[in-house]
């Protein structure tokens, strides 16, 4: 259970009475999660989350709520921060931001039980929260790009066990390669950066809610349909090119992707592999558990798709790649830079 910070009964009451939920119920720890402590308030009001952010500083949440509250004002289907009657979207509990959302009713999906309708579905989602936020000008700080991810490795390099040395090898070998090919100059704005299936609330064929924005931040778009992509079109060992088809039919349904964008995909499904295998890696390794039971997500579900993209073993690489050298039409390009150029 991802619970690591307990709350007191008397904050418990004093929270209920600003939020006016009247009497509060059950009160529920939340297992799921491995980074934040989540709990689910039954109140005379309804059903609300509560949540304790773990990691990020009070600026950072405050920037994260600002940018939900601003999805929120274009409907996009995400958490509904809640403001207490004296207009606080959040506040302090023993050094932690304690902050509330309407709950969303609706399922998480199983990745690998996804219907071609729900992968379309959620590409489309996806390409509506590139496309508004291109009206959220305030900056995000990325946490977790490529510099930052090769410090990280670093950092726990010397951590790792005597039989970890050909992983260590592999991911030194990819950083090296990545330094030199990874492209910088691409399409930026507003991403989700960590789009699972278990961030996803579905209702059958309808997507309620996309969670958990910690990872939000401005970034390439490339990169956040890269991490779907791996997230869900990756089953039984490798990657389903129905599955990416699906998702990517939903998301250029509304944004159309650039040449560059498809010729820099390949790099991008390796460094969303190595970025999610390396934060992993130091979660389990230098990430202290504070005595509470904590949920380590295995880093090798994500080594074994570098691996695949490295062609180190088989897994549908090269239909992926076929697939990426043909994705583009010039002509539906064309017709879009010109709605844009009328637009302007």
């Amino acid at each position: 259970m991802a619970v690591y910070t307990e709350l007191h009964k008397s904050f418990l009451d004093e929270l209920a009475n600003d939020y006016n939920f009247g009497r509060l119920g059950a009160v529920a720890a939340i297992p799921e999660g491995s980074v934040n402590s989540n709990y689910l308030l039954e109140t005379a009001k309804g059903k609300f989350l509560l949540r304790v952010d773990e990691v990020k500083s009070e600026s950072e949440v405050r920037r994260e709520l600002d940018l939900l509250t601003f999805l929120r004002k274009h409907a996009f289907p995400c958490p509904h921060p809640m403001q207490d009657r004296m207009g606080r979207y959040y506040r302090d509990y023993e050094g932690k931001c304690i902050s509330l959302f309407k709950y969303h009713e609706g399922r998480v999906p199983i990745a690998v039980r996804l219907r071609p309708s729900q992968l379309e579905t959620i590409g489309r989602t996806l390409g509506d929260l590139h496309v508004i936020g291109k009206g959220y000008k305030k900056g995000i700080d990325n946490r977790f790009s490529f510099e930052r991810i090769a410090d990280l490795y670093l950092s726990v390099r010397d951590r790792l066990p005597n039989y970890f040395r050909k992983i260590a090898r592999t991911l030194e070998d990819e950083i090296e390669y990545l330094t030199r090919y990874l492209e910088g100059k691409l399409p930026k704005g507003i991403i989700h950066g960590d789009l699972f299936a278990d961030n996803l609330l579905f209702r059958g064929e309808k997507l309620t809610a996309v969670l958990d924005f910690e990872a939000a931040c401005r970034g390439k778009f490339i990169f956040d349909i890269a991490t779907a992509v791996n997230a869900l079109c990756f089953v039984d060992g490798g990657y389903s090119l129905d599955r990416f088809r699906y998702l990517l039919r939903g998301y250029e349904s509304v944004r159309t992707l650039s040449l560059a964008e498809w010729d820099a995909f390949p790099n991008e499904l390796r460094y969303s592999s190595l970025r999610f295998t390396v934060t992993r890696l130091h979660d389990f390794f230098l990430k202290p558990a504070h005595g509470a039971v904590r949920v380590d997500k295995d880093f090798r579900e994500f080594f074994d798709r570098l691996r695949v993209l490295r062609r180190e073993k088989e897994g549908g690489m090269e239909a992926l790649l076929m697939a990426m050298a043909t994705g583009y039409d010039y002509r539906k390009y064309q017709k879009v830079k010109a709605n844009e150029r009328l637009k302007a």
